[in-house]
């Protein structure tokens, strides 16, 4: 036994009186190696204010399996202690009279100083903090095996045409150019970053959270299908059912070229003792330059009867923003702090490039939620959006014109 950590937590325990220490039930899907490992920083954490931990782990990069049991817990009247729950999800479950009210501990914390803008927004219902943010994620980001691409004597691509270009002579080198999973909410990231390019910011809202029909239904969209579709030519014959992090790894061991997904992926690499900028390369998704994608993780924290687990809610709460827990998790995580007080030097130039585009592009209108991750729109219009985008790349023919009109129709038959 370690005498000197056990000595530290006995006296951080003290500190934060574990006279009165309760349980926290965490409801969450971090499950891949460099996700677990993050929120096991969580766990120590409260632990070390003397409360209980009680992991409530449910595989699926998605979430969807977790939601169903949370679904059932709630209703039946025995809701975890928070849950990771995010966008407008978080005011359904608020709408629905599950979740508390966590004001107090936001006015004595200084939530409404240190939290940008549009984290404050998705964290409230109606005038009261109901959930906690962890962190920023990009999505829109590319990442890239640069020995592969130096094998193949090509440049990583920043524009559509530049991928196709690449991809082609990677896949003749016998390389798989896109690593991808074929799992619904893998194939709308890759669509959403293919839908960006193409529509740029202004038009990528008015599809996917104003639920503009002139654009969901436009010429606009039909070209979108037609490049997400050309993407499926470079995935390889194995994608279907393939795990995101799976994919990472294809990248990590140079088996495959490119990956298009969030920043989660970094805490894979790094799990697997990379180094970025010698063994992975970072670049915004092709065509996406200047613009971000955001996926703001955060746990909604449900109304409790017991009032040392109610007091031991308001510690998980207040550890989330720590800024030795953001520091320490975001690392881990490979997203960004949601404190914008933050020093990141410790950071590496991924995550420090990260927090510059996600200010410019406050500022500038290229700031846009993820379709795949749930912060664009209601549950209802998102599980449709899956379902055109990804039986349309799974078949083995299909026509981009025909999937706009069934995207158009199943948004609007979902609203």
């Amino acid at each position: 036994m370690n005498t000197k950590h056990t000595l530290i937590t006995a006296l951080l325990m003290l500190a934060c009186g574990a006279a009165s220490a309760g349980e926290v039930e965490v409801l969450h899907w971090w499950t891949s190696g460099g996700e677990a490992r993050s929120v096991s920083l969580l766990k120590d954490k409260i632990q070390a204010q003397g409360n209980h931990w009680k992991d409530f782990a449910i595989a699926g990069g998605g979430g969807e399996s977790a939601m169903t049991v949370l679904k059932t817990r709630a209703v039946s009247g025995n809701p975890p202690s928070a849950a990771q729950i995010k966008g407008h999800d978080i005011q359904e479950w608020g709408r629905l009279g599950f979740l508390t009210d966590l004001n107090d501990v936001a006015s004595t914390d200084h939530w409404s100083q240190i939290l940008p803008p549009v984290a404050r927004q998705i964290m409230m219902y109606g005038d009261s903090y109901v959930a906690v943010p962890v962190n920023i994620h990009r999505v829109n980001w590319l990442w890239a095996n640069p020995k592969v691409f130096a094998k193949v004597g090509v440049d990583v691509p920043t524009s559509l045409d530049e991928f196709f270009a690449a991809a082609d002579k990677i896949q003749q080198a016998g390389y798989v150019p896109l690593a991808h999973g074929g799992q619904p909410w893998q194939n709308v990231t890759l669509f959403e970053a293919v839908a960006l390019a193409v529509l740029g910011p202004e038009d990528y809202q008015r599809a996917f959270v104003e639920l503009d029909m002139s654009v969901l239904g436009g010429d606009k969209m039909v070209a979108v299908f037609t490049q997400f579709r050309r993407m499926r030519d470079y995935v390889g014959a194995s994608y279907r059912g393939r795990d995101w992090s799976t994919a990472t790894a294809m990248v990590s061991s140079g088996e495959a070229a490119m990956q298009i997904m969030g920043d989660w992926a970094k805490g894979e690499f790094e799990a697997d003792g990379k180094e970025p900028g010698q063994d992975y390369l970072c670049m915004a998704a092709p065509g996406t330059q200047g613009l971000f994608t955001y996926n703001i993780d955060s746990f909604a924290f449900f109304k409790l009867a017991d009032a040392a687990n109610s007091q031991a809610q308001k510690d998980l709460a207040r550890a989330i923003l720590d800024k030795e827990f953001q520091s320490s998790f975001n690392l881990s995580k490979g997203s960004i702090p949601i404190r914008m007080d933050m020093d990141l030097a410790e950071f590496d130039q991924c995550a420090k490039d990260s927090l510059v585009v996600f200010k410019q592009s406050s500022q500038s209108g290229g700031l846009v939620p993820s379709v795949s991750q749930g912060l664009a729109t209601t549950s209802y219009v998102q599980a449709a959006i899956f379902d055109v985008v990804s039986n349309f790349f799974n078949a083995k023919t299909a026509d981009p014109e025909q999937a706009v009109d069934r995207l158009a129709r199943a948004v609007k038959s979902a609203m």
